[in-house]
């Protein structure tokens, strides 16, 4: 497999005789396995995953092509694997051991550890063929839900009553969870970014932002949404204009060998220079796969050049304090040519009526 060989050469270069993982998420991209515990051990010669009894079948069905290890003691297994190959250094990923194991480990095993961080997340950026595919199905659940939804949006509804019918029309249509608690924001809430479904009525002259999105086969996807009750009013039609245009442009800007910088300053340059630079207070975008936030990003921060097969989100926004927010998102595929955006839902503001 190409992600275990280039783990190897990874070692090679560093000089390292093995690394272990202990990231689920990280586990299941290099392995398959979606069980809730075990190490993933991974040498020039070895591949192979430590996990207890409850899991041992599953491995089996799961992961074809690598090496069970039943443990009972994780310590006494680590021993014999590290005396079988004769390990003098260990690679940990340091965010992801606690210092109460790290300190475990050091006391009662050989070898030097050292801890490192990106190795598996660098190889999660660019999506493979099987990826792409999940993160499209996704996408498409959540826009046809998002569809069916939009009809018997009104007001009178509480946020959260809005959201659970979202969510049922998601997992109805296949989505095995959510990608994220979906957001619902109404009224003024909608200028919280990450504002959750509460028991707020909606008003005619709320905006009303939804974020969601859902999982297929583990994979993610995002979407954001605004929309007001009633008809608009000036404001509104400002406010919501500007965001199209900044969300428009930054994302005609997507593809290969831009960076996440630069994308978001097209976004964020528009937004300010219509005055309203401080109400855009977070990133661009950010990739997705198996979690619903990873690298790259689209930021004032990363300079990550962008390559064929990552995906990320383009989401500008303006929140207005007392008044209310406007986000609007796409997911995008970054191809050898451009982009391809996966997010289908049309973009002009809806009016519920």
């Amino acid at each position: 497999m190409e992600r275990i060989s280039r783990i190897r050469e990874r070692l090679q270069v560093e000089g390292i005789d093995v690394f272990l993982v202990s990231s689920p998420i990280n586990r299941r991209y290099l392995t398959g396995f979606t069980g809730s515990a075990g190490l993933v051990w991974i040498s020039p010669t070895r591949q192979a995953i430590l996990t207890d009894f409850r899991y041992l079948e599953q491995v089996k069905q799961e992961c074809p092509g690598w090496e069970l290890i039943h443990i009972e003691s994780y310590i006494e297994s680590l021993t014999t694997l590290i005396e079988e190959d004769k390990v003098q250094t260990i690679a940990i990923e340091k965010e992801y051991v606690t210092v109460n194991q790290m300190e475990d480990w050091q006391e009662k095993l050989a070898p030097t550890f050292t801890g490192v961080k990106g190795w598996v997340e660098e190889l999660r950026m660019i999506k493979s063929e099987e990826e792409v595919a999940n993160i499209r199905k996704a996408a498409s659940i959540a826009d046809e839900a998002f569809a069916k939804l939009l009809p018997t949006i009104r007001s009178g509804l509480t946020e959260r009553e809005i959201a659970l019918e979202l969510e049922f029309l998601m997992r109805k249509a296949g989505a095995s969870a959510m990608s994220f608690d979906p957001i619902i924001a109404s009224g003024p809430r909608s200028a919280l970014p990450h504002a959750r479904p509460g028991e707020r009525i909606l008003s005619v002259g709320d905006f009303v932002v939804f974020d969601f999105g859902c999982v297929v086969n583990g994979y993610c996807s995002d979407m954001t949404r605004t929309l007001v009750i009633g008809e608009p009013e000036e404001k509104h039609l400002l406010i919501y204009d500007l965001v199209l245009e900044a969300q428009e442009r930054s994302l005609a800007a997507v593809g290969p060998g831009k960076t996440g910088v630069e994308i978001d300053a097209i976004a964020r340059n528009i937004i300010s220079d219509a005055g309203y630079g401080e109400y855009f207070g977070h990133g661009l975008g950010h990739s997705l796969g198996l979690e619903v936030h990873e690298s790259p990003r689209l930021s004032k921060l990363d300079e990550t050049v962008l390559q064929p097969g990552m995906i990320v989100t383009v989401e500008p926004g303006v929140y207005l304090p007392d008044f209310g927010g406007v986000r609007i998102e796409d997911l995008v595929l970054v191809t050898e040519d451009g982009h391809e955006v996966l997010s289908s839902t049309f973009k002009e503001l809806y009016v519920v009526r």
